[in-house]
């Protein structure tokens, strides 16, 4: 499809160029054949007052009524106006080969420029196609599960009022996960605008870390994990909603992967024009070839290590990634299986 799109765009890249060639093309052979007709009868007109004994100015008549009579009626010689078709001719000629230049360089050129123009859109869409089919696929296990259930349910002739509610317990899982990743997703379509929505102010950091750490205090203290605060005043420009969802991912998926009685720390400093906040713990590692593509959406680490079957749709530092980059920042990654992971994201002080 995309083969087929370069090729008419180039083609319509190619008909306006040379329309604008030809127009101009046209407008030079006619303000130059003009020229060459008057230079023509001038010299015509100079030779044949040489040989009549007529007087001829130096310069051109500015009107033709200023020139001498006898020399208005004269006609112009054969060889003149055979040298003068001649010179008409080799300027076209001249002027159809410099087109066709132009032609095969507007061609390459178009190509090449149609090509950057929807490579973009190309990327978007495949994008779009792979995002709606792992979507469509993350949405399909809790839906195959809920039909599932309710289908057996069905075929049950006695159901006891226990059994009744915890069928309900598990169909109400599956619809807080589906309600979860339909949460996720729209976020993500959120921050696609790369912050055209956001709310970019001055704001403390730390004021920001402590309240994000103030939501997330009790799942730590559930899952018997340690959280340790190491942070700095600091003020940042930065829209403070984003800012907070995005400390909470890391938080949170350091509190997934960290098995009770771990710890998880958060550490900031400020290098020159940048604010750097440290995620560290001591959970249980990526390994080397994961790393890659942990921030790809849907991508998730091999379970088996995790301290329980870890729950979640490969989203959340997809996201966090996303509010990085808007924020004109980067982050690194450093693991070790069974010893730990730590992020750090680096942010600058101003936005702009």
């Amino acid at each position: 499809m995309f083969r087929s799109a370069r090729v008419k765009l180039t083609g319509w890249y190619l008909l306006i160029i040379m329309l604008i060639s030809m127009v101009f093309s046209v407008g030079i052979y006619s303000a130059m054949t003009r020229e060459l007709e008057r230079g023509f009868r001038r010299a015509e007109m100079r030779f044949r007052a040489e040989e009549l004994g007529i007087p001829f100015p130096q310069q051109f008549p500015g009107r033709w009524e200023d020139v001498n009579p006898s020399l208005r009626k004269v006609d112009p010689r054969f060889s003149f106006i055979e040298d003068l078709e001649a010179t008409k001719k080799r300027i076209a000629l001249g002027l159809l080969a410099v087109n066709g230049i132009i032609l095969g360089i507007s061609a390459a050129a178009g190509y090449f420029l149609a090509g950057k123009t929807l490579r973009p859109i190309e990327k978007a869409m495949d994008e779009q196609k792979r995002f709606v089919a792992d979507a469509s696929h993350e949405f399909r296990t809790p839906l195959t599960a809920l039909k599932t259930s309710m289908e057996v349910a069905l075929r049950e002739r006695k159901m006891s009022a226990s059994q009744a509610k915890k069928l309900i317990k598990s169909n109400l899982e599956d619809v807080d996960s589906m309600h979860f990743l339909a949460n996720n997703l729209l976020s993500l379509a959120s921050y696609q605008n790369n912050g055209g929505n956001l709310n970019f102010e001055e704001v403390n950091l730390a004021e920001v870390i402590r309240t994000t750490y103030k939501k997330i205090l009790p799942l730590a203290k559930k899952e018997g994990v340690d959280i340790k605060l190491k942070i700095q005043d600091c003020i940042i420009e930065t829209d403070k909603m984003s800012l907070g969802e995005m400390v909470l991912i890391f938080l949170d998926n350091a509190l997934k992967y960290t098995p009770r009685g771990g710890k998880v720390s958060i550490s900031t400093r400020v290098d020159k024009k940048n604010a750097l906040i440290k995620i560290k713990d001591t959970g249980v590692g990526i390994s080397r070839q994961d790393i890659p593509h942990i921030f790809d959406r849907f991508y998730r680490v091999d379970q088996s290590r995790s301290k329980n079957n870890v729950q979640g749709f490969g989203l959340g530092l997809s996201l966090a990634k996303k509010i990085i980059e808007i924020h004109k920042g980067s982050v690194e990654v450093m693991s070790r299986v069974d010893k730990g992971t730590t992020f750090i994201v680096e942010l600058p002080l101003k936005h702009s």
